[in-house]
């Protein structure tokens, strides 16, 4: 393979994982918003604030630093409604919902703040009700900013919300914390560059065939 032809490979590579990289540089700390499926958490596609779930549903939230939905890290810990919910009866017009609340870890922690251990609750609320009347219901005092995000659980944090967090401390994730890992993206990008270079490749040789 010719030099020109290695360049052509190589630049392209080198600016998709540096382009990755600068995505990975920095993330936010904020509670994010969890729905049990099965014996598995999904990233919640709408807010708390209107989402309407359904008698028997194991809802969680996380507070945490993360970059995006895709790199979230779920709640910890076992989340089955029997035993979150055992001795709440059901009541007619009303609802019970199963609530994992995850603090996070020290190091998601702002500065001067230690996260509380985490809790279950069940909630038991009309049947119209949303997920943030449900937690509301079982974990206050909340905290709002005025464009409805949801800054505290039960008062914590104390301060902040969504702030952005610097790359330096931005927490590296172990591997008893679910997350979602990388984008997607990237991986095809990455994809890409390979079929594209070897495409490359394959005409080189047949113009000096």
């Amino acid at each position: 393979m010719s030099r020109r032809v290695c360049a052509l490979l190589l630049a392209p590579l080198l600016l998709l994982l540096g382009a990755a990289g600068q995505a990975q540089a920095a993330g936010y700390r904020y509670w994010s918003f969890w729905e049990r499926d099965g014996g598995h958490w999904t990233y919640a596609t709408q807010g708390p604030s209107t989402a309407r779930p359904a008698d028997g549903d194991v809802q969680g939230f996380r507070f945490a630093v993360s970059e995006d939905s895709a790199d979230a890290t779920a709640p910890r810990g076992a989340a089955d409604f029997d035993a979150v919910c055992d001795g709440t009866p059901a009541r007619s017009g009303q609802k019970r919902v199963a609530l994992v609340i995850d603090f996070g870890t020290p190091s998601d922690a702002g500065s001067g703040e230690t996260p509380p251990a985490a809790r279950t609750a069940c909630a038991r609320i009309p049947g119209d009700a949303t997920t943030a009347d449900a937690l509301a219901a079982v974990a206050g005092p909340l905290r709002y900013d005025t464009n409805a995000l949801l800054c505290a659980i039960t008062g914590y944090p104390r301060q902040g919300c969504g702030e952005q967090v610097a790359a330096e401390k931005h927490p590296a994730r172990t591997e008893d914390e679910p997350h979602h890992g990388p984008s997607v993206g990237v991986f095809a990008g990455v994809a890409a560059v390979v079929v594209l270079g070897a495409a490359a490749l394959w005409q080189a040789r047949r113009r000096r065939s």
